[in-house]
């Protein structure tokens, strides 16, 4: 999460998400211009723009230790009108709803940590730039003492399936709680950056665990990605990852089950 030393401000944040996933969906239909010109837009803003709202909510957790701190502090507030390039009919959830669906007491028996208690979290109701339109893109982050959980939404109009494809490297696709899904591996970013306003620099973190799922049954666009990674940068075993997912995405507000 984020973290203060006396020259610089250093954040991680996941890579990809949903929204990072719908920039290579939309980019790959586009031309590779628009392909680094989506992506760099995302991780380069989106990343930086969390890692201060991370800094800011660290703030507010208390942290006595390893595995001792207190519970996430989410607000009890619901979103009050649709952002631009929300459906008709589909329901936006935002980073606060996403916060309250991770903040569960048996968050870390899920990773089969149990015991554990969130250290940090962090979030925001962000955007990434699609075809000229910003496409909402709330996500929530909560850091344990041995795995880090993020919860990311995307509301473009771009298909789950045939999503594995164009991630390629190890993503395949797959059917979870009745809905396309592919699962693939990713790496979070490092981000440093001086307060002074010198240069930024950026590094692979560690690696993660992802799995994107349509948002609803029939696939009609937009999606939810759920992702794990370890503070020690250890291996990941897709059954914990799966295991969260099952349990964590039917709270979503909104969540259809499949007929």
């Amino acid at each position: 999460m984020g973290e203060t030393t006396g020259a610089a401000v250093v954040a991680e944040a996941g890579a990809a998400g949903a929204a990072g996933v719908a920039g290579v969906a939309g980019a790959a239909r586009k031309e590779p211009n628009a392909f680094v010109q989506i992506t760099a837009a995302f991780v380069v803003v989106g990343a930086l723009a969390w890692g201060l709202w991370a800094q800011q909510k660290d703030n507010g957790v208390e942290e006595s230790g390893a595995g001792t701190a207190g519970p996430i502090s989410c607000s009890a507030s619901t979103p009050t009108g649709l952002p631009k390039m929300v459906r008709a009919g589909v329901k936006y959830v935002s980073a606060n709803q996403l916060c309250q669906v991770l903040n569960r007491p048996d968050l870390a028996t899920l990773l089969g940590t149990p015991g554990e208690r969130p250290m940090s979290y962090g979030g925001g109701d962000d955007s990434v730039t699609l075809g000229g339109a910003d496409v909402p893109a709330p996500e929530m982050n909560v850091t344990l003492t041995t795995y880090s959980v993020q919860l990311s939404a995307s509301y473009d109009h771009f298909a789950v399936k045939g999503m594995a494809e164009l991630l390629g490297g190890d993503a395949r696709e797959r059917t979870f709680l009745g809905r396309p899904a592919v699962l693939y591996s990713d790496r979070t970013l490092a981000f440093a950056f001086g307060l002074g306003g010198g240069d930024a620099s950026s590094a692979p973190g560690h690696p993660t665990r992802r799995l994107v799922v349509a948002q609803d049954p029939k696939d009609g666009g937009g999606s939810y990605d759920i992702a794990i990674w370890r503070q020690d940068s250890g291996a990941l075993d897709d059954a914990t990852l799966l295991r969260l997912a099952q349990e964590i995405l039917p709270t979503i507000p909104g969540w259809t089950p499949a007929a």
